[in-house]
């Protein structure tokens, strides 16, 4: 007789060793970029960190620059961002290379956002949205320069339309007393569980 077989049910997906595009949403401040460059860093498969914030700053002249206002130049500069983003994932996926990208999606818009990164990645991109608490996500605002820094209203104001999520059946994850390394392996953990039974989005 042989020895028993563990149903494939019983057994959580391994996330470290499955190619995955990810998007890992929150609002500015929420340490999505720090903890997407860790978890790729740190994966047994090769993984790629697509920043769109990167790829809206590759453009010199003209750069429209969010803290001075939203307007046409700036939603569209974020279109082709996303777009050009949702290329590069969908091409790095195609050669077995995983991919986490990072976006401040708002619930109140699906169309350009959830719906716009399922059309530009694929149906398998796994959302988990990062969402601190206020306190720690003005705290972190202000350690930034630039650009990427934003007014203490605007953190605010970002930071009460990302609590839309809750309800919305996407996984959450508070790392208000988590570091990087911490959120990473909650991140894989919500990652198995999303393997497991994809949320509904």
């Amino acid at each position: 007789m042989g020895v028993p077989s563990v149903p494939p049910a019983a057994t959580a997906p391994d996330p470290g060793g499955t190619t995955l595009a990810v998007l890992l949403i929150g609002p500015a401040g929420a340490g999505k970029t720090s903890v997407a460059k860790y978890w790729a860093d740190h994966r047994r498969v090769p993984t790629a960190h697509i920043s769109l914030d990167d790829v809206r700053e590759w453009v010199r002249s003209g750069f429209a620059d969010p803290q001075s206002g939203w307007n046409d130049n700036s939603e569209a500069q974020y279109r082709l961002a996303r777009r050009t983003c949702g290329f590069a994932a969908r091409n790095f996926l195609a050669n077995g290379i995983s991919c986490i990208l990072d976006d401040a999606v708002f619930p109140d818009r699906p169309v350009v956002g959830l719906g716009g990164w399922k059309r530009h990645v694929g149906p398998g991109l796994l959302p988990v949205v990062l969402l601190p608490g206020l306190d720690i996500v003005l705290e972190r605002n202000a350690e930034r320069s630039g650009n990427r820094r934003l007014t203490d209203e605007e953190v605010a104001r970002i930071h009460g339309r990302m609590a839309g999520w809750y309800g919305s059946g996407l996984p959450i994850i508070d790392n208000s007393q988590l570091d990087v390394p911490e959120t990473a392996r909650v991140l894989d953990d919500v990652l198995a569980r999303s393997i497991a039974s994809p949320p509904q989005w």
